[in-house]
């Protein structure tokens, strides 16, 4: 059997693909939390709240309205959606011209009731979920075994990740976007609806939180704390791509995947402090992150 560095290949090669697996997580994740940041200037810490909540919807309708999952992964992302609407009209919009931390504690409020809401009536046991008929099984990819839903996550990940960037990088609604984050009077004088697009931002960017979630029901439990334990992380993710920077967040999101299966592989116990270890480094080298624009 080969080996590299004294590991076997088919061990280090499998946990780069579980680490990718991970990774698409934290991209999604980071990429709906680098959208909000940019376009809004809101530090939404109710992020891992709502892909918590993604999650919860999708087991509800498969277990009280018998939905499948196919249904779910476009309906918990609207259902989130529609609930970022109503906390942007409602409570973010009068603090954009406010410092960042009053954001942060107004999405830390509505973490901690949206936790609390799922908490109190399934507390904090996880639920099952199924994986879909249509993906279940798996691949042999000749060094190891690849569970044929997590090809499907890192595929759904890729896809959506880049497509997002594309919109907003690529289009002129993009251009839109961006113009009316920076100068939204100049932008309304084109005629262009500048607040229901931020609305609609934000909007988008808990959606991608939800899908996130609905995504990981079946490979995790869902249970009300699935989003709180997954957000620091996944703001380290955002610091060291760099505040606001759509494919930082992606690319960073998915290294740090492979970096943490790496570390498994090589140093089990510092899995789950590499990345924050990685986060220092680049700050004290870089204090805007990766691929973000010094200010």
């Amino acid at each position: 059997m080969s080996e590299l560095f004294g590991i076997p290949l088919p061990a280090l090669l499998g946990q780069l693909l579980l680490g990718l697996v991970n990774g698409s997580f934290y991209a999604m994740l980071s990429l709906g939390l680098a959208v909000i940041f940019g376009m809004l200037n809101i530090i939404n810490f109710a992020h891992g709240a709502l892909y918590m909540m993604g999650a919860f919807l999708a087991w509800m309708g498969m277990e009280y309205l018998g939905l499948s999952y196919w249904a779910m992964l476009v309906l918990a992302p609207l259902v989130v959606g529609v609930l970022g609407i109503l906390i942007e009209r409602l409570l973010l919009q009068w603090l954009y011209k406010l410092d960042h931390i009053y954001g942060l504690l107004l999405t830390f409020g509505i973490t901690l009731v949206i936790e609390g809401v799922f908490r109190s009536f399934y507390g904090v046991s996880g639920q099952p979920y199924s994986v879909p008929e249509q993906l279940m099984g798996a691949t042999n990819l000749g060094f190891m075994i690849l569970p044929n839903y997590r090809a499907w996550v890192v595929v759904a990940s890729l896809v959506v990740c880049f497509a997002v960037w594309a919109l907003i990088e690529k289009t002129s609604l993009g251009a839109k976007l961006r113009a009316g984050t920076e100068n939204p009077k100049l932008v309304q004088a084109f005629g262009i609806n500048v607040p229901r697009m931020v609305t609609l931002t934000y909007a988008g960017g808990v959606a991608l939180a939800a899908f996130a979630g609905v995504l990981a029901a079946p490979i995790l439990q869902v249970s009300a704390l699935m989003g709180s334990n997954l957000i620091i992380v996944v703001f380290a993710v955002v610091v060291i791509g760099g505040m606001g920077s759509i494919l930082g967040s992606i690319l960073t999101g998915l290294g740090l995947g492979l970096i943490e299966g790496l570390t498994k592989v090589f140093y089990p116990e510092a899995s789950n402090t590499v990345v924050f270890v990685v986060m220092a480094l680049v700050l004290l080298l870089r204090p805007a992150g990766l691929f973000g624009k010094e200010k």
